[in-house]
């Protein structure tokens, strides 16, 4: 507990000076890093992937995919980028295939499509974050997936443990409560009201509060399911956690297996409303 509770204090300052401190190329590495490292912990631990090269090459295209699509942003222009970025897809495509045609004997196509979503699908989600931080007021704007995310999680933990009587999902998750869940709904609109009211007020932002409930309230949801998601797998491939990259937290699909679900979302709903 000390060293998940230490941790975390340290996250959270690192956050913090990444996003308010640090250039943005620090922000852009760690995002990089860590959609890298979400692509390995799906691929590796949970064994979804046994062959070594088709590992390889889905650990090589989530680096070159998030290096070009967030790094990359900080020094050439959209257009250069765009390529390199679909050059990465079509590329990660022809050598998983080629690979499946090489080991045809041993490498599956569910192999394949697992390698291809590992390396290509969840850097993508991600990295919203980066698009995020990239909008006007962005580096405000960032935290929105990230506080939608864990804070209806932490709203459904303790609505759960004040009113909870009928199980969610008691095969997958046994401690999560329908009451839980719609307590984090609540939680997320009212956090995500507050949050809207404090940008708009202290930092100059302007916006709509209708944006930010919906945002609230369907990242809860949203944030809900990719919890579940990620912990049907852990549970169909027989691991506890997918790494040990954060003490007490485990790897970084654990800890962000909501905001995965919720970063894609919350910039729709931003662009939507009119923040670019």
């Amino acid at each position: 507990m000390k060293a998940r509770v230490l941790f975390g204090v340290v996250g959270f300052i690192f956050v913090l000076l990444a996003l308010y401190v640090f250039p943005p190329v620090v922000l852009a590495i760690a995002l990089s890093t860590l959609a890298s490292v979400a692509t390995y912990e799906l691929i590796t631990p949970t064994k979804l992937v046994k062959n070594s090269i088709v590992q390889n090459i889905a650990s090589i295209s989530a680096l070159s995919f998030s290096i070009f699509h967030a790094i990359g942003s900080l020094f050439f222009n959209q257009k250069i980028c765009l390529m390199l970025i679909a050059a990465v897809v079509v590329l990660t495509i022809i050598a998983l295939f080629a690979a499946l045609l090489r080991h045809h004997d041993t490498v599956t196509f569910p192999e394949i499509t697992t390698a291809f979503f590992a390396a290509i699908v969840v850097p993508a989600m991600m990295l919203s974050l980066w698009r995020i931080f990239s909008m006007t007021g962005g580096k405000f704007l960032v935290l929105m997936p990230l506080v939608a995310a864990w804070g209806s999680d932490t709203c459904a933990l303790f609505a759960g443990m004040a009113f909870g009587k009928h199980k969610l999902a008691p095969v997958i998750s046994p401690k999560k409560t329908v009451e839980g869940a719609v307590g984090g709904v609540i939680g997320a609109i009212l956090i995500m009201l507050l949050v809207a009211f404090i940008f708009n007020t202290k930092a100059g932002l302007e916006i709509h509060y209708v944006s930010a409930a919906i945002l609230g309230a369907v990242g809860a949801v949203f944030g809900q399911i990719g919890d579940l998601s990620f912990s049907i797998i852990k549970r169909q491939t027989g691991i506890k956690d997918y790494g040990h990259l954060f003490p007490g937290h485990g790897g970084v699909l654990d800890r962000f297996d909501s905001v995965v679900f919720v970063a894609p979302l919350a910039e729709l709903v931003l662009r939507i409303s009119g923040v670019s």
